[in-house]
């Protein structure tokens, strides 16, 4: 594509799928900038090392954006309640985020267009408004969770909480009203060094190491068959905070906003692994010293909020380490905050046609940033207006939420990877096809679990095994389907991937309209009765449970 440099005078050619001009021009990252014309090969590690600098953020955002409120939460349950024995999750759950976000990294790189757009585009005005209004919900109430978040912390350091708040949206919003992507990304890229506070806490903590090395890498269920009901929830619940759904919208617009294209495709999958060991180290240090905070004490086994685990920790370390743990679980709220709102902007505008880019002032994209002002604004009102109840059953409904949601948005996730009008040589190999229907098997499987268990709150372990047998049976059986007869009249050319660094998608208007076998059908029908079904029971629960109270 040949433009020119400044943001006036950049005209996407007529060929480019790309729907907001700003999306195309100079990289401006954080720490490095890469002009549009710069075609010079990299070589040697100085070269390299400054382009990787310039391309860093998407990745890094998206991973440690994840490690938000509900992330604190989540993880301090798992370590107060059963110490380090969930470790294993964590490590199981490495190949499922790089999988996962490498995709949608790759459709953002190649197509120049947003995930919820694609869906839209591709599987029709059902889905791609399933997508926006699943999103828009699930998005604004995990942004209350954010501000809860803020309200904990604020509690435990002594500051007022409506201050906070007010002050916390304050700097959410004004991060982003600069008109400079390059400023918002370095607030962002900061935010995300402060997550690195967990480090210096779980080394006054000292938890054990060689008993988390262990329990890392060997998986264990606690307490037995007894109180599997209990543990699998939990582990749901780390799944679905640490493989979140709006994670797959967020990044693959803000790979497109930062102009990124597939010739700088290894560096940000750098990034991105940078990213999952920053979130992944902060998640273990939070278990491990959670679980080292209320060993032998009367509160294990008792989690209540984060706030508790700040008290927690400073009876175990003292009240520095108390302060840095609520300082940590600010800053990771505040980033939550900016990715989460952002992934909704950049979704609506999407879908509306409405110019949708940071490196636009906010003359220039008027309701992309009042989408993005509006939700953090609501959000924070909803905190301050709610009661702690209210406040734990908007988190609990997030988490029930983004675990019935999740296997959907992996659906469509493998299904734009597949598709060879969209990605051409980019499209997915047979190896990641099968791990990544694997991985929808099992999310199937835990979102199955999860709406169970809130509908049925006394469910037995019996019950949940015979969900887990159930659904392995119907994975063999799917396999065994497709293995047989799935390939039979559906052999395509192999993929040429020759060229592929200069391949872009061509405009959505130019592209045929997929086809969709009886079986793609059949389960599509399945998917879409699923989800009414299992959120209606959800609803219907939640709204049991705030009338009994």
């Amino acid at each position: 594509m040949t433009t020119h440099a400044t943001l006036n005078s950049t005209v996407p050619e007529p060929r480019s799928a790309v729907l907001d001009d700003a999306h195309v021009g100079d990289i401006k990252g954080a720490l490095g900038t890469i002009r549009l014309d710069d075609t010079t090969p990299r070589h040697g590690l100085s070269a390299r090392l400054k382009t990787l600098l310039a391309i860093i953020g998407p990745g890094l955002i998206v991973m440690v954006g994840d490690n938000d409120a509900g992330a604190f939460s989540t993880y301090g349950q798992a370590g107060q309640n059963y110490g380090t024995q969930l470790l294993w999750t964590l490590l199981m759950l490495v190949p499922v985020l790089y999988v996962n976000q490498e995709m949608v990294l790759r459709l953002g790189a190649v197509t120049g267009v947003g995930h919820a757009r694609l869906i839209l585009e591709r599987f029709g005005k059902f889905w791609g408004a399933f997508s926006v209004i699943d999103l828009f919900l699930l998005n604004a109430l995990t942004l209350v969770t954010e501000f809860i978040g803020v309200t904990l912390a604020a509690g435990y350091l002594g500051l007022p909480k409506a201050a906070s708040v007010v002050l916390a949206a304050g700097i959410i919003i004004a991060s982003a009203f600069t008109g400079s992507f390059r400023r918002f990304e370095r607030v962002a890229v900061a935010l995300c060094l402060g997550s690195l506070l967990l480090v210096p806490i779980y080394f006054m903590v000292h938890p054990k190491t060689s008993q988390m090395a262990h329990d890392f890498v060997v998986p264990s269920m606690p307490g037995g068959s007894g109180q599997l009901a209990a543990v699998m929830l939990v582990i749901v619940s780390i799944v679905g905070t640490t493989v979140a759904p709006w994670q797959l919208f967020f990044q693959q617009s803000y790979v497109i906003d930062k102009r990124i294209t597939p010739r700088f495709m290894k560096y940000e999958k750098a990034d991105l692994w940078i990213g999952i060991v920053i979130v992944i180290v902060g998640a273990a240090a939070m278990m491990g010293l959670t679980a080292a905070a209320f060993a032998g004490t009367d509160g294990f086994g008792q989690f209540s909020d984060a706030a508790a685990v700040a008290r927690g920790i400073e009876d175990k370390a003292g009240h520095l380490a108390g302060v840095l743990f609520a300082i940590a679980l600010l800053d990771a709220s505040i980033i939550g905050a900016f990715a989460v709102s952002l992934s909704t902007a950049y979704a609506i505008g999407d879908v509306f046609g409405i110019k949708h880019s940071l490196h636009r002032g906010v003359k220039g994209a008027k309701g992309f940033y009042g989408i993005y002002a509006g939700l953090v604004v609501a959000a924070a009102a909803i905190t301050l207006l709610s009661t702690d109840y209210t406040q734990g059953l908007m988190t609990q409904f997030v988490q029930v939420l983004a675990g019935v949601l999740l296997p959907s948005a992996t659906v469509f996730l493998l299904l734009l990877c597949n598709d060879r009008a969209v990605l051409g040589p980019w499209t997915n190999g047979p190896r990641t096809n099968a791990f990544t229907s694997a991985v929808v098997g099992v999310l199937v499987m835990l979102s199955l679990i999860l709406t169970a268990a809130v509908v049925w709150p006394d469910i037995s372990s019996d019950a949940i095994l015979w969900i887990m047998a159930g659904c392995g049976v119907a994975g063999v059986l799917v396999a065994g389907y497709f293995f047989t007869f799935g390939r039979r009249g559906t052999k395509e050319d192999p993929v040429d991937r020759t060229g592929r660094e200069n391949w872009r998608m061509p405009p959505l208007e130019t592209l045929d309209k997929p086809v969709l076998s009886t079986a793609r059908k059949v389960g599509m029908g399945a998917l879409r009765a699923y989800l009414l079904i299992a959120m209606a029971m959800v609803v219907v629960k939640i709204v049991q449970t705030a009338l009994n109270h």
